[in-house]
């Protein structure tokens, strides 16, 4: 009779480890499903362990579960402009749609549950939240122009625009994921310059950017 394997040793996993457990399948279903609709039980289910313990996490309940989870995904979000500052601008922004449109593809549904608001545990913190992931991208872009202390109206042209991707995202989600992400991609740094071009008959620091944007294309 053969000696059968040993089975593998139990391990505990650490404070962080648990915690990062829960936000994984927290974040998992409230990628599908609007956070109303997703409960601890569920959640504990998902991460194979008891309610209790993801109270003994989460205190706060599923407020602040769902507070937590939205914090990591507008982390991820964040990151998905940081691209390196290197080679011709537009296609910097097109490798970093291309991540953020990722994410939206990936999380599917539970993007607008996640961050278009409107939710019923919706709080001035959630709010905050998404709004930090638009100003940190609209940082992050006006970084990649270079153009020192920009003004009023470019700044305003730039924090328009992330609006409008956040938007179109959305809207694509409800379009059956139509146009091809490519595609949409492409329209929406189609969008980015068109919208400078307009600002830029009005600012003098847009028509110079614009100006120097030309000699990418």
């Amino acid at each position: 009779m053969s000696p059968q394997a040993p089975t593998p040793a139990y391990r505990r996993l650490s404070v962080e480890e648990r915690r990062s457990q829960l936000l994984e399948a927290a974040l998992s279903l409230f990628a599908h499903r609007a956070p109303e609709d997703v409960s601890l039980d569920d959640v504990a289910e998902a991460a194979g362990v008891s309610r209790p313990l993801v109270y003994r996490y989460f205190p706060g309940g599923k407020q602040q579960l769902y507070e937590a989870a939205l914090m990591s995904a507008a982390d991820e979000l964040r990151t998905c402009f940081d691209e390196p500052h290197e080679g011709p601008l537009l296609p910097r922004l097109s490798r970093a749609l291309d991540r953020y449109l990722a994410f939206v593809d990936q999380h599917d549904a539970g993007f607008s549950a996640l961050l278009q608001g409107g939710s019923v545990v919706e709080t001035s913190r959630t709010t905050a939240i998404v709004d930090g992931v638009r100003r940190a991208a609209a940082e992050h872009i006006l970084s990649h122009l270079e153009v020192p202390e920009p003004g009023p109206r470019l700044r305003m042209t730039i924090r328009m625009w992330i609006t409008a991707v956040e938007a179109a995202s959305l809207i694509w989600l409800d379009e059956d994921k139509q146009p091809p992400l490519d595609e949409l991609r492409d329209w929406l740094v189609e969008q980015f310059v068109a919208v400078l071009a307009v600002t830029a008959r009005r600012d003098a620091q847009t028509d110079t950017l614009v100006q120097a944007l030309a000699m990418d294309l």
